[in-house]
């Protein structure tokens, strides 16, 4: 038989367990939200063409991806230009410290972004 103790007079301390803290829930977003924002082929075309031009320069340096010199070719830059020759005069100007002939590769890019949309960021409604 169990003796009833009270806690005045039991021979071991009580341990008490608190209850964790609540965190405050962070919304779980749904996977392809982006998607939803941007066009899918658009966004298919774009990863596509950036994993192309990597290529590219990897062979235009004779490098690997990481020995690339520092050097941005903004797609939404190249497709708010006008006309194609100042494309292609601003691909020169990045490449110049290039030694291997670039104008394949600067005629390559601008046949693929033509008629490629602008991923601007949507407006939040």
């Amino acid at each position: 038989m169990a003796a009833v103790t009270s806690p005045e007079t039991s021979p071991q301390p009580r341990v008490y367990f608190q209850t964790p803290a609540e965190e405050p829930e962070t919304p779980v977003r749904k996977q392809g939200r982006v998607t939803v924002k941007y066009d899918r082929k658009e966004l298919r075309k774009r990863l596509n063409l950036e994993e192309w031009i990597i290529d590219q320069l990897t062979d235009l340096y004779d490098c690997e991806e990481e020995a690339i010199p520092e050097l941005e070719i903004d797609v939404d830059e190249l497709l708010d230009m006008p006309s194609d020759v100042e494309r292609a005069a601003r691909v020169k100007d990045l490449l110049v410290d290039c030694f291997k002939p670039t104008e394949d590769f600067i005629s390559e890019l601008l046949d693929k972004i033509r008629g490629m949309q602008k991923l601007s960021t949507p407006q939040k409604k």
